[in-house]
């Protein structure tokens, strides 16, 4: 990409950030974004797939647990661990030119944003869901991908990231998501499981 049109396009998203932080905001959002990108908001439910996945699918679900994990660590390596300090885009929240117009909800967390870590994590653990669950329970794909998806558009709306961080954060997770669903796929069926009479 040449300079202009990278400069065009962190224009564009800047502009589109503007729109989702600060003209779309309503009391609605204003009172549940926040905590729907709260990772401990969502606490519960990972307590309830560590607890479920085994007690339904025995060795096979401790795995599928395991495989979770590693989608989570992938993701998150790739983009905490490897992208942000390489590209150093600063955070909204940490834009000086934006301080007169952000609407800021949240604690700003660290000083780079690109890409969203959030975004990438949720969607890794949400594809893998439903790549390893989506045959047996047709309503995990559409659940993974809403879900992962606002959480993302909230940490938008927050004004912690711009709509690029959490877009290439979202395209690092299904990527991540995809490969360890199918790899576990490929080794491990998940059939219930049925206690001998």
């Amino acid at each position: 990409m040449t300079t202009e049109i990278i400069d065009k396009l962190l224009y564009y998203d800047q502009v589109a950030w503007y729109y989702v932080n600060y003209l779309w905001r309503n009391p609605v959002f204003d009172l549940v974004l926040p905590f729907m990108r709260n990772q401990w908001f969502w606490v519960p439910l990972y307590f309830f797939l560590l607890l479920y996945m085994p007690f339904e699918y025995r060795k096979k679900g401790w795995l599928w647990c395991l495989g979770f994990l590693i989608a989570f660590i992938i993701s998150d390596q790739l983009s905490a661990g490897l992208l942000k300090p390489y590209f150093h885009r600063l955070r909204p929240c940490n834009n000086p030119a934006l301080s007169s117009v952000i609407h800021l909800m949240v604690p700003c967390g660290g000083l780079y944003g690109f890409p969203s870590s959030h975004a990438a994590n949720h969607f890794s653990i949400g594809i893998f869901a439903a790549v390893t669950l989506g045959g047996r329970y047709g309503w995990v794909w559409p659940a993974a991908i809403v879900w992962a998806a606002v959480v993302s558009y909230s940490q938008v709306y927050v004004g912690v990231h711009y709509p690029l961080d959490v877009t290439v954060g979202g395209l690092i997770g299904v990527t991540s998501g995809l490969l360890t669903g199918k790899l576990f796929n490929r080794f491990f069926v998940l059939h219930r499981f049925e206690p001998t009479s």
